[in-house]
């Protein structure tokens, strides 16, 4: 009987453990279901042009942040091109007159230089194609016409190789030697005066420079009171000459690196198309 009467006791207790649990769990689902619809309807009656106004609000700072960095970065240009022109007045007149020269000067024959190498540069290929195609056809006087209508040193070469055709093999190729060497003396027409602004550049900074620090110690020399302002800024003068010598010397080997490598490239292909049209002469003798 005892037995019994525990087991009933332990039942009526674990059944009020779940209905208590139960009741918990559905007073938490009931107080986060109120809380989302509490939050909905909140949403809901919160004004559309409230909600539009903060959506712009959020674009509005979004447009400002991407507008600020050009102007940040415009300022940062436009302070250091200010930086250089005080610099570049600080370094003296004279001397910075003459590096600006040389600058000119030597940027004017490399433009010179890159604008005639890029007009003399022609597709050697289909002019072997046309040149051959011509000698087949027309022969040797339709095959210079091609290279009368053609600019650059390869068809100027082929020109006088193919003028001299008639005298014989051995002397059509004397001429294409010949005449190359006279293209390639007008591919590097200037180079020499290049060279010389890069070289004389920084030896005219070095000049300020010497001349700069002959005039600072000529200052402690004279003036018994020595102050360190006016040294300094005699020494910070001899110095800016040499940076801004050594700046154009850097832009003008830049420049002359580049064209030299371009004038090798074109010499490559008057000496390659120059053994294919001796090639092409010695098959339209032999098909005669």
């Amino acid at each position: 009987m005892k037995r019994i009467l525990t087991s009933i006791a332990v039942a009526g207790f674990l059944t009020l453990g779940g209905a208590q649990a139960s009741t918990v769990n559905d007073f938490e689902l009931s107080s986060t279901e109120s809380s989302t619809e509490t939050h909905v309807v909140m949403a809901d009656q919160m004004p559309s042009s409230d909600l539009l106004a903060q959506d712009g609000g959020d674009a509005e700072a979004s447009d400002e942040k991407a507008g600020e960095e050009p102007k940040e970065e415009k300022k940062q240009e436009i302070n250091q091109m200010q930086t250089l022109k005080q610099k570049f007045i600080e370094g003296g007149a004279l001397f910075m007159a003459i590096v600006l020269l040389a600058l000119i000067l030597g940027l004017a024959l490399c433009i010179e230089r890159i604008v005639y190498l890029n007009m003399a540069t022609t597709n050697t290929d289909k002019l072997l194609e046309d040149v051959e195609s011509a000698l087949a056809s027309g022969g040797v006087e339709a095959a210079k016409e091609v290279c009368r209508n053609t600019r650059g040193p390869v068809a100027s070469i082929f020109y006088q190789g193919l003028d001299r055709a008639d005298e014989g093999i051995e002397q059509a190729e004397k001429s294409v030697i010949a005449y190359g060497g006279v293209q390639m003396g007008l591919l590097e027409k200037g180079l020499p005066w290049i060279a010389l602004f890069i070289a004389l550049a920084p030896m005219l900074g070095f000049m300020g420079t010497v001349i700069g620090m002959i005039d600072a110690f000529d200052t402690i020399v004279e003036q018994k009171d020595i102050k360190v302002d006016q040294v300094a800024k005699g020494i910070k003068v001899a110095l800016l000459t040499t940076v801004f010598g050594l700046i154009v010397a850097i832009i003008l080997q830049i420049f002359y690196n580049y064209i030299v490598s371009k004038i090798d490239g074109l010499v490559n292909q008057m000496e390659d198309a120059s053994i294919s049209l001796v090639d092409m002469l010695v098959k339209h003798k032999e098909g005669k």
